[in-house]
Parts: C-alpha cells; structure tokens; sequence
C-alpha cells in the first residue's frame, strides 16, 4: 500500500489541477482541505491543505508512453515540459502544480525493447 501525501495551500486550485492531472475528480473528498486519488491498486495520492510545506513535494508517476501522455496532458490544459532522458533507459518530463509541487512523467523501456 502507498499512501502518499502532497501539500497545497488553496485546496480548491489545487482540486481543479489535479483533476486536470489525472483527466477526473478526485475518488475520495473526506472534507474541504484534503482529496484522494486511487493511482492503482493500493497506490493513493493524497492533496492536502498544509501551506506550510506545501510546493516542496516530488512525486514520480510512471506511464507506459510518454509522449501520449503528455498530449493528453496539454489537452487538458496541463504545461508540460520537455523530454530528457533517464540514462538508457527511459525518459522524462516535468510539470508542477500550483503550488510549485513536482510532478514527474517517466517512461521506462523493459529489456529488450527497442
């Protein structure tokens, strides 16, 4: 089970990011300060007020395909930014929140493709 947390300072604009982000509203609203998104089985993003540490987050989602992945994004409005490579392996990109969280894309290739 993952259970990871990201502080915002606004709920609310961080809400609509978010739903942005995962292309649908959050899966759990327990109140006003905090909202939960099921990445995966037993794998949860969690927003939360907390103004005091909030944009000092890094979270790292894994996709299949970068390059969908990051069309769809900026279809729904989401700046993302260029690919980089992660050494052989994969590559990345980068955007963040409204809050100057970290969001990072990876794609990684599996042995023997090519």
């Amino acid at each position: 089970m993952l259970f990871a947390s990201v502080p915002v300072t606004d709920p609310t604009r961080a809400r609509a990011w978010y739903e942005q982000l995962f292309g649908r509203p959050a899966d759990i609203i327990p109140n006003d300060s905090e909202e939960m998104w099921r990445i995966a089985d037993g794998a949860w993003l969690y927003v939360i007020a907390d103004p005091e540490r909030a944009g000092r987050t890094v979270i790292t989602l894994c996709v299949p395909d970068l390059d969908e992945a990051t069309t769809s994004l900026e279809g729904r409005g989401i700046l993302v930014g260029s690919h980089e490579a992660v050494g052989t392996a994969g590559r990345k990109a980068w955007l963040s929140d409204p809050d100057g969280n970290a969001v990072a894309l990876i794609e990684v290739r599996q042995a023997g493709d090519a």
